[in-house]
């Protein structure tokens, strides 16, 4: 255990909305091996939550975990009784662009009125409460928010006017400002995080980096929208975990922090660096290819496709000496690492099989 860490704070209470998902596990896997805060996980287990994903922590005593909605205020509201959280930290959202152009409806539902549902649980409870600085909502939400950059020299900074261009950022965008106003007009600690495009291990194999993984090591097609010259900042998950970690023990109330890895690349540099690394590390024998690059097909662009994505992360490195650990090429070698490691955690999410490992949905009470 890291005894700066551990030491700084003891024993909060942490409520992880989406603590299954990708970087929910993630930070809660950080919190468990690194810290000696209480952690309560509550996930709806959708498709892009894994369970498994928390097998190494699952038995910790300090960790515990609910299925639930956050849409279903009766059970948010009965485990901000029952849990008494110090620290919320909120992840729970529809994460996917091209699912939300096919289908809205759902990421309003979920990423709207969910975070509506949370807020007013957690004002609630806060209301009660007889140490109310003893208390931090912290909403973790996403760069797409502010839309595209249409130059190569312009930065997202945290005063950067909203602009979402699909039905998911602009649904994370609403969450941003309900989450905005409950702090300006009841006075709810808030603080909100704004993040660039993550990667690294336990990533659910729609987005494009396992994607392309798990479709070059198959022998298919490694399809990339348009020309493949969008340009997003890839931050490694872990390296964003320990970015929301010190946001929420040491950022100031009703601010935001922008969080980004600092590697501006093309979705064609990502689906070439990894075609690259998976040369060297699982040369292609057994497909009818020299390279895995080969296998790289330009397929239509989806609609209202953002250009660039790029954080200005100074203000976190500024106030609190936040910077990302991995640069672009040792994040990715890990990654892929990772996923040519673990062929079991992959085959079960190909197979469905990780839909029936999961836990039951009621509170495990542990001290």
């Amino acid at each position: 255990m890291n005894n700066s860490l551990s030491n700084k704070i003891l024993k909060k209470r942490f409520m992880i909305t989406g603590g299954a998902g990708f970087i929910g596990s993630s930070l809660i896997r950080f919190l468990i091996e690194k810290t000696s805060h209480q952690v309560l996980n509550l996930d709806k287990l959708t498709y892009a939550s894994n369970i498994e994903s928390l097998k190494n922590v699952s038995k910790n005593s300090r960790y515990q975990f609910v299925q639930g909605d956050i849409c279903n205020k009766e059970i948010i509201s009965k485990l901000f009784t029952e849990f008494k959280p110090d620290i919320v930290m909120h992840l729970a959202a529809e994460t996917h662009v091209d699912r939300s152009i096919d289908g809205p409806a759902n990421f309003i539902q979920t990423n709207v009125i969910g975070t509506l549902v949370m807020l007013e649980c957690a004002r609630e409870y806060w209301n009660k409460k007889k140490n109310k600085n003893n208390f931090i909502f912290h909403h973790i939400s996403t760069d797409e928010v502010y839309g595209s950059l249409d130059n190569t020299k312009d930065f997202f900074t945290e005063t950067t006017s909203y602009n979402p261009s699909s039905p998911y950022s602009a649904s994370k965008a609403s969450s941003d400002h309900l989450v905005r106003s409950w702090g300006h007009t009841y006075g709810l600690p808030i603080i909100i995080t704004n993040c660039s495009n993550n990667y690294g291990p336990y990533q659910f194999p729609e987005k494009l980096i396992p994607l392309m993984i798990t479709n070059a090591l198959e022998g298919r097609p490694l399809p990339v929208y348009g020309d493949g010259k969008q340009i997003r900042d890839w931050l490694y998950v872990d390296d964003h975990a320990d970015a929301l970690f010190k946001v929420v023990i040491n950022g100031r109330v009703g601010e935001t922090y922008n969080i980004g890895g600092h590697n501006e690349k093309t979705n064609l540099e990502v689906v070439n660096t990894l075609c690259t690394i998976l040369d060297k590390l699982k040369p292609p024998k057994n497909i009818s290819v020299n390279s895995y690059s080969d296998l790289i097909e330009f397929v239509f662009d989806r609609p209202g496709h953002d250009k660039r994505y790029a954080i200005d992360a100074s203000k976190i490195q500024k106030e609190l000496k936040w910077v990302p650990q991995e640069s672009f090429e040792s994040g990715m070698e890990k990654t892929v690492k990772w996923y040519l490691d673990n062929n079991i955690w992959i085959s079960n999410i190909i197979d469905g099989t990780y839909k029936t490992n999961r836990l039951g949905s009621s509170i495990q009470k542990k001290t």
